[in-house]
């Protein structure tokens, strides 16, 4: 009986809106919703860009010295916020002083993590014009998130064309020292206050700015890992390929219990065939030579909902088969066991081991440890990384500050 009045509950949820009571204006947390069916085929209002409403804080914050950035640790003046109701779709974007949410303790997002995000950045180019980098596949993985967990889909190209507005009122924030950048979270979290499980009826985008410094501080090294068999970051069928806070969490204790034991990060095994998915956070490529050819291959785990994709991932294969499989190198995404890596670096065979994120762009591996022994990954020890690392950092990073024109840079 219970489940059957689940199922209609949940049923009725899916086919109805919830209409906003209270001013755009009023606290989320005073505001209260009344249930009207509407029909499935139902258009909402998409996010208008021209309606864009500013509001500039009046107390401008002072510029943290570049050596000083920590990374996520300052923030800009302002944050562009959009709202989101069943009945009225997105409301005006508008751009407001940074502050604080005002939420009540019955919000969904506290008790069922109705929350996604992205990571990107804005960089300023030698004519100190501001470039984003590839934000299109941001904005697609946005919505692949959002969708997954019953949050609204939002136009990309409208939602770029606002975050391009929110750079530039922001840009004496994006330092034009090569290696620092704006980085910028956008949010999107379900509002309605209920703790009733079901679709929200009402959500916020938002989208908030720190000024970042290189992620290496201390200068660009490698970084040794230890192979984590004893928990799973994500599973197939599950939502591992999605950007969700749920995500996050429930990672930090394997990488506390790596860092105990003197490692930077935890190397993500998966299932009893220990296949390697993803570093700590990040995804993870390996250049090997193959054992019969003699052939120099890179390879990354395949995209089977277990590894989350990155936009740095997609950068790093795409140059990859653009540069590297003319010089006779072969690229390839597909599942490698623990096993067969440290059968490679036994052989002499592997080459490097680096991650791939937008934080770092790149993070070369020195050592993992497996099993009790500690597999080398083809680093020598004056080297902090391998040549395909070093060079897709400069790849990326001379495309992000405009030193080479390429369709991944958007111009603002």
């Amino acid at each position: 009986m219970k489940l059957s009045h689940q199922f209609a509950r949940n049923a009725f949820m899916r086919t109805s809106r919830v209409q906003c009571t209270e001013s755009l204006y009023s606290p989320l947390w005073k505001r209260s919703y009344s249930i009207k069916p509407i029909s499935k085929t139902a258009e909402l209002p998409g996010v208008d860009p021209s309606k864009l409403e500013i509001t500039k804080t009046s107390t401008p914050k002072e510029l943290t010295p570049n050596d000083q950035l920590i990374f996520g640790k300052t923030f800009t003046d302002h944050m562009l916020s959009i709202e989101w109701t069943a009945s009225d779709g997105w409301l005006t974007p508008r751009i407001i002083p940074y502050q604080n949410l005002s939420l009540d303790p019955a919000t969904c997002v506290f008790h069922y993590a109705f929350e996604c995000f992205e990571g990107m950045k804005a960089y300023k180019d030698k004519d100190g014009k501001i470039r984003l980098f590839r934000p299109d596949k941001n904005m697609e993985r946005l919505n692949k998130s959002s969708s997954r967990i019953a949050l609204p889909t939002i136009d990309g190209e409208g939602l770029t064309k606002l975050i391009a507005e929110f750079t530039k009122l922001e840009s004496r924030f994006i330092p034009k020292e090569k290696g620092y950048s704006l980085y910028l979270r956008p949010t999107m979290i379900g509002t309605q206050r209920t703790i009733g499980v079901g679709p929200p009826g009402s959500a916020l985008l938002f989208v908030i700015a720190s000024p970042v410094g290189p992620y290496y501080p201390t200068g660009f090294k490698a970084v040794s890992l230890e192979a984590t068999d004893y928990a799973v970051r994500a599973w197939p069928g599950g939502v591992g390929d999605k950007k969700l806070g749920a995500n996050y969490a429930p990672c930090i204790v394997p990488q506390q219990e790596a860092a105990s034991r003197g490692f930077q990060q935890n190397l993500w095994l998966f299932g009893e065939e220990e296949y390697v998915t993803e570093v700590g956070t990040m995804n993870l490529f390996m250049a090997i030579k193959n054992k019969e050819t003699g052939q120099k291959e890179l390879l990354t785990a395949p995209l089977d909902g277990t590894i989350l994709e990155g936009v740095t991932r997609d950068s790093v294969l795409s140059l990859a088969r653009e540069r590297l499989i003319p010089e006779g190198w072969a690229v390839s995404e597909r599942k490698v066991r623990m096993s067969e890596l440290a059968e490679a670096s036994a052989e002499g065979r592997l080459l490097e081991v680096f991650g791939s994120g937008t934080a770092a762009i790149v993070s070369p591996v020195r050592k993992i440890s497996y099993k009790g022994q500690l597999v080398d990954c083809g680093l020598k020890e004056h080297e902090e990384a391998g040549d395909v690392a070093l060079r897709m950092k400069n790849w990326i990073e001379g495309i992000q500050y405009g030193e080479e024109q390429h369709e991944w840079s958007y111009l603002v």
